[in-house]
């Protein structure tokens, strides 16, 4: 009886506040991250060379630095020179340019796939340069960079967990201050994995929906 009145009265708040931080961090975040990649992708593929060789730069160091020492930099480092940040806008900052990296070689791969023709086409038909991009070459694109960006999304839920670590108190570190109370890890921590369970299941549902009503009839599923 104790046991359930806990549950009701401690745990279930409790999380029920880190699931809304986390939301709150995991829809800004995938926006602001597919936008960056689309931008970084379109510059490493069509950019001029100053251009390509900056988003292939970023892409090598967002890429290639672990994620929380990307936000240690952010919210830990920027101070050192007058920089200073919210830990919810550090973890935002952090999370959506660490996936626009990855969204970045998705969508690059979803532009390279497009055949010259097409642009050969585009051209004669009189379209500009962003033209062209815009209403001949992204929705394309887009088409066929969704699983492997829908994909990126599920992975942003789960490392969302990692706000935590800059005082930013989302699903995890609520979890993490209960179980640190009570020492009760594994019934604690088993809830906040089934609830992350959760989360990505849905966010995979709604990904298959819209891949299914981006879907031309008549052609077979593209996958880069």
């Amino acid at each position: 009886m104790e046991e359930m009145l806990f549950i009701r009265t401690e745990v279930v708040p409790a999380l029920a506040r880190g699931i809304i931080v986390s939301i709150q961090l995991i829809i800004p975040s995938s926006a602001l991250g597919l936008l960056v990649g689309m931008a970084v992708g379109a510059a490493r593929v069509y950019g001029n060379r100053s251009l390509t060789f900056a988003a292939n730069c970023y892409v090598a160091i967002f890429r290639g630095f672990p994620l929380v020492v990307q936000l240690f930099i952010w919210y830990f480092g920027l101070p050192y020179i007058g920089i200073y940040m919210t830990p919810y806008v550090a973890a935002v900052l952090g999370f959506s340019l660490c996936s626009g990296a990855y969204h970045s070689e998705y969508i690059r791969g979803a532009f390279l796939s497009i055949k010259q023709g097409q642009l050969m086409a585009a051209k004669a038909l009189g379209f500009s340069h962003v033209g062209m991009l815009i209403h001949v070459i992204f929705p394309q694109a887009f088409r066929r960079a969704l699983p492997g960006c829908g994909n990126e999304i599920v992975y942003l839920i789960k490392y969302s967990s990692l706000a935590y670590m800059i005082t930013c108190i989302e699903l995890t570190g609520e979890g993490k201050i209960i179980a640190s109370e009570t020492f009760k890890y594994i019934e604690i921590f088993l809830i906040i994995g089934a609830v992350y369970l959760f989360l990505t299941t849905i966010a995979s549902w709604f990904l298959r929906r819209l891949e299914n009503r981006l879907s031309i009839p008549g052609f077979k599923p593209f996958s880069v």
